[in-house]
């Protein structure tokens, strides 16, 4: 057995130092941004790392890593960027992305930029930026932070010197990889989980030696990146992974199709409503919405309806005529999916990790 570390997250360097540790056959570690309850004293031997995740239930997922998992993803990630290079740190060090950038740090034997203290801001990237000495500069970062900094003249200058920017965590918006390009930024999006070492499929090609399919619409995933499972919980170890030909699949929430070799991503298993006795994808019907002007960032949740059991409801900070939306979403995928609201906030809300709070916003498509 392996004792088990948890470490403060707030403070990324003692993360670093402790995953450097853990790499190097010391103590595992359990990165966490408070003090969870019910964390085992010791692992199993193998387990070098492991990542807190929210579950469908509210019963949070402990993922478990091994040291070869993590830093096979750091290869693969060296060899798309074309080399190592030094990172700024941009997302929480609790979050899979977050560790990925420390370990691959520390394989790449460079100090990575840290953002002063408090919330993420386009001052304080910038602020962080001027930290980065390398001649290669990458970072990672989710969308609501990538749409933050295009917006700031200061930060897309500094955003222009990077060599990579990797975008993940959830869907990127077409609209806004569309107009990152524009703006001359090296942007390849990423798709993974924890349960994956973070991203392994980088704008829909799988890197390094990991395999993706799609089984009856689901996407699975294999390779040496996988987890082994989640920390005392074998009936959801057993329901995630699978093994078929001597092959270990992790099979996600995710659908998607492969087309080419390359992924495409249509929604979530669980995000699939039935209106008017039609399934339609909440997913789908989100990325038709967010090509309209002024619905980059809108979000679509299901509400319940009188006549129809269950309809899309538009979020969005811009005011935008239900009709249009309607016609839009009509015309792409069929009446059904069709929004029968929109709610206008000022601003959409979002989780720690930079994703919108669904949770949050059902509750006030609710009222």
């Amino acid at each position: 057995m392996r004792k088990l570390l948890v470490v403060d997250s707030s403070r990324p360097l003692d993360v670093l130092a402790a995953v450097q540790d853990a790499l190097a056959g010391g103590p595992a570690v359990l990165p966490h941004p408070g003090s969870p309850d019910g964390v085992p004293d010791t692992v199993e031997r193998r387990v070098a790392l492991a990542i807190e995740t929210s579950g469908s239930t509210g019963r949070p997922k402990r993922v478990a890593l091994g040291a070869d998992a993590v830093l096979a993803s750091a290869a693969a990630a060296d060899v798309q960027l074309g080399g190592p290079g030094q990172w700024l740190l941009a997302v929480p060090a609790h979050y899979i992305a977050g560790v990925n950038v420390l370990v691959r740090s520390i394989a790449a034997q460079t100090e990575p930029a840290l953002l002063p203290p408090g919330s993420f801001t386009a001052e304080r990237f910038v602020e962080a930026a001027a930290q980065l000495g390398a001649p290669r500069r990458y970072t990672s970062l989710v969308p609501a932070q990538l749409t933050r900094l295009i917006e700031s003249d200061a930060a897309l200058d500094v955003l222009r010197r990077f060599d990579r920017i990797l975008v993940g965590g959830q869907a990127v918006p077409i609209t806004l990889a569309a107009r990152a390009l524009e703006l001359g930024l090296n942007v390849t999006r990423t798709y993974g989980s924890s349960e994956t070492s973070g991203g392994c499929v980088w704008d829909g090609l799988p890197i390094g030696d990991t395999e993706v399919r799609s089984v009856d619409g689901r996407v699975q995933i294999a390779g040496s990146v996988l987890a082994f499972g989640y920390l005392g919980d074998p009936e959801r170890t057993a329901a995630a992974f699978l093994e078929e030909g001597g092959r270990r699949w992790y099979r996600t929430d995710d659908t998607g199709t492969i087309v080419d070799g390359a992924l495409a991503i249509s929604g979530r298993v669980d995000d699939v409503i039935v209106s008017g006795g039609i399934k339609v994808s909440l997913a789908e019907i989100e990325q038709v919405v967010q090509t309209l002007d002024g619905l980059a960032d809108a979000v679509v949740v299901a509400a319940p309806h009188p006549a129809w059991g269950e309809t899309p409801v538009v979020v969005g900070t811009t005011d935008v005529a239900l009709d249009v939306i309607r016609a839009a979403v009509s015309s792409r995928l069929g009446a059904a999916a069709a929004p029968t609201r929109m709610i206008v906030v000022d601003v959409i809300p979002l989780t720690p990790n930079g994703k919108p709070d669904r949770p949050g916003l059902v509750a006030l498509a609710l009222k």
